[in-house]
């Protein structure tokens, strides 16, 4: 079980679904994925909940004028393949217009912030 590709999808399909609110599992991976995603934008707020083994994150979904804020969200490195991109190879996503999510040995930021500090790493999404 992928629990990166699994918040994706719970995302993905709860702005496909016209959902204000969604619920993902808590780690310490989704939370600075969705952090990243608070600050870019694509969604409102969220605030971490529940008790020791049953932690758990609430996002508020963002809508600009009723239309989701995220168009596309997809997992690019899987537990099964792997993808791995140097400090040359990084690459804009959508011409721009959307951000691909980096782990990098500096923590998890996105394509254009690793671009910046000139540093590669395993791209764990796109977003756009």
């Amino acid at each position: 079980m992928d629990p990166i590709g699994n918040m994706l999808t719970h995302i993905r399909n709860a702005y496909r679904a016209g959902h204000k609110t969604a619920a993902v599992s808590y780690s310490r991976i989704n939370n600075e994925i969705v952090s990243l995603l608070k600050k870019n934008k694509f969604i409102e707020d969220f605030e971490k909940k529940g008790k020791k083994n049953r932690k758990f994150l609430e996002l508020t979904l963002l809508y600009k004028e009723k239309q989701p804020a995220i168009e596309e969200i997809r997992r690019i490195s899987k537990p099964s393949r792997r993808v791995y991109v140097g400090k040359h190879e990084l690459y804009s996503v959508r011409h721009g217009h959307g951000y691909a999510i980096i782990s990098t040995p500096q923590g998890i930021m996105t394509n254009t912030d690793a671009k910046k500090l000139g540093i590669g790493g395993e791209v764990m999404a796109e977003v756009w």
